[in-house]
């Protein structure tokens, strides 16, 4: 299974999911069984009746950024667009840029504020990174998170089909558990969550604990080599807190199931468990996962549907299996579940 192509999937677009669902709960649910190689259909309502008492949920509390920047290039007055990836320690921003033709070295672009366009913020353009990275520097001596929070918006992925995100985005793509800020896309799973929701968890006996990882461009890059070995993903900063590892490691004594929330905690768990045993950790972590893999961390996941021959297929099928769970993807497809960021879940066991 090491092609691109034997992660593929047809899906119709009406079942790609545009707008958030009524209330975060009301999701469905195809909770998958990897031992008995089937499935059943259930709603988010119901999670906690498929979790143990001694169960511990793991999920990413990483915050969204509003890192979408639109403006104008001083030198040509064509429009601008940017998405800001990270700051440097020199105080320069990284970011994906888009325009109308090729930016000049040492040009300037103005950022403008979305509700008044006279009140601007200049980015100079000093250097090109690979893979389309850009390098500005801002004109303000403010941190960057006060920046984007007044000059940027939230940046919803492309298959949702809005240039401009409604009041409900601002509020429906972030998790209500968000803390820490840094990511450029929710970690989507997470979504679905609400207080009653872990209330009704935590009476079932069921524990939590928290990792993050800030979802950074991979996300937005397809695979677009056949040979999965050749793909290199981009890196992304994460961390595994001390008193996490604690939580899961008497969790297992117990006897109880670590149950990931999305894919970025299952990747954020796999790189602080890459010497053999989970310990607290952070840095960057680049890893693929993809079969074969030996899952060091986690016993289950909760994860949203995802895009075809994307790197996400890719490791639920390294958890649960190509076969099994193409045909879960199937019947889902047959059951009209919605897809995608905003989409319904599944979960394995």
């Amino acid at each position: 299974m090491d092609r691109l192509s034997d992660y593929d999937y047809s899906l119709p677009p009406g079942l790609i999911a545009t707008a958030p669902p009524a209330e975060r709960e009301a999701a469905r649910l195809l909770v998958v069984h990897r031992r008995s190689q089937r499935w059943e259909h259930a709603t988010i309502r119901d999670l906690p009746q498929f979790l143990r008492p001694g169960d511990c949920l793991v999920l990413n509390d990483t915050r969204v950024l509003p890192a979408r920047l639109r403006g104008l290039r001083e030198a040509t007055g064509g429009k601008w667009e940017g998405l800001y990836l990270s700051s440097r320690k020199d105080g320069c921003w990284r970011l994906l840029s888009h325009s109308r033709g090729r930016l000049l070295d040492r040009e300037f672009v103005d950022v403008t504020h979305a509700s008044d366009p006279s009140h601007r913020l200049r980015l100079q353009l000093i250097e090109r990174e690979a893979d389309g990275v850009f390098v500005f520097r801002p004109e303000s001596e403010r941190s960057f998170l006060d920046l984007l929070d007044e000059f940027g918006t939230v940046p919803l992925p492309p298959y949702i089909g809005r240039d401009e995100p409604t009041a409900a985005d601002r509020e429906r793509y972030q998790t209500m558990f968000a803390r820490e800020p840094g990511s450029v896309a929710a970690p989507t799973a997470g979504l679905h969550f609400t207080p009653e929701l872990f209330a009704r968890c935590a009476d079932q006996g069921v524990q939590r604990a928290t990792v993050t990882l800030h979802v950074g461009v991979g996300t937005f890059r397809p695979v677009n080599v056949e040979n999965l070995a050749d793909h290199h993903m981009h890196s992304e900063w994460c961390t595994v807190p001390e008193v996490t590892v604690r939580q899961i490691d008497a969790t297992r004594s117990a006897g109880g199931r670590v149950v990931a929330v999305g894919t970025t905690t299952v990747r954020t768990l796999e790189s602080a468990a890459r010497e053999g045993s989970l310990r607290p950790w952070q840095g960057e972590t680049n890893i693929f996962i993809r079969p074969p893999w030996t899952f060091r961390t986690i016993d289950a996941l909760l994860t949203n549907f995802h895009l075809p021959k994307s790197t996400l297929l890719i490791l639920i099928s390294a958890l649960a299996g190509r076969d099994l769970i193409l045909a879960a993807y199937q019947a889902a497809i047959e059951a009209r579940y919605r897809f995608f960021s905003y989409g319904d879940a599944m979960l394995i066991l």
